[in-house]
């Protein structure tokens, strides 16, 4: 049971960063609101997609902290910090990514009558969106930095993980020293290709560790 419970653990760790490089490279910039409107059906599906990617990563992350188990229980407790960061992430892509833009589509026919009214209420939206998606990204890296310090102290995993763990960590606090926008979408690409290269290493090692239980 153990078998294949790593395994489908992996996979579903594996198919859930592969959902999130899809939705980045789907997702399109931002802009002016004629322009939320008129891409509002490309911005829907990717971040359904995103919101879809989210509990099938979870499932993943739990199958990584019960192989990543150690006397502490530190892996539990890099669990629950990402568990806040993806509901920060779903909640982030409800508001801009389907609440928005069907908000918006609503006024397209009388969009100049309403533009004064819009204007307060999407740039309310993206403040909003911004401390959800940093929430996210600081929940990722200490989850992380959590399983890598496991990774490396207890062996349970190759240790070239774990110091991707701690490099994507090092890169992310350099980035936050050095005013590096992260909730831009060049940013935020990047820091998500990063994390999702983290992810398909783990989930990767999930299924090969499968086959040796």
């Amino acid at each position: 049971m153990e078998k294949h419970y790593f395994k489908s653990t992996g996979v579903s760790l594996i198919s859930g960063a592969l959902l999130i490089i899809v939705t980045m490279v789907l997702h399109p910039s931002g802009g002016s609101i004629e322009q939320i409107i008129r891409i509002s059906k490309t911005i829907t599906i990717a971040h359904s997609l995103a919101i879809f990617s989210l509990p099938i990563l979870l499932f993943g992350f739990y199958g990584l902290t019960l192989r990543l188990m150690d006397k502490l229980k530190l892996s539990v407790l890099g669990f629950i910090v990402i568990a806040f960061g993806l509901i920060a992430a779903m909640f982030a892509a409800l508001f801009n990514g389907l609440t928005l833009p069907y908000f918006l589509s609503q006024y397209a026919d009388r969009l100049d009558e309403n533009i004064e009214i819009l204007k307060p209420i999407t740039n309310f939206s993206f403040a909003v969106n911004v401390p959800l998606d940093y929430v996210f990204i600081i929940a990722c890296c200490l989850a992380i930095l959590i399983y890598s310090f496991i990774i490396l102290f207890e062996g349970k995993m190759p240790k070239w993980i774990g110091y991707l763990g701690f490099f994507i960590t090092l890169f992310s606090i350099v980035g936050g020293l050095t005013d590096f926008v992260f909730t831009s979408l060049a940013g935020f690409r990047i820091f998500t290709f990063s994390i999702a290269a983290w992810v398909l290493s783990s989930g990767a090692y999930l299924i090969k560790s499968s086959k040796e239980i």
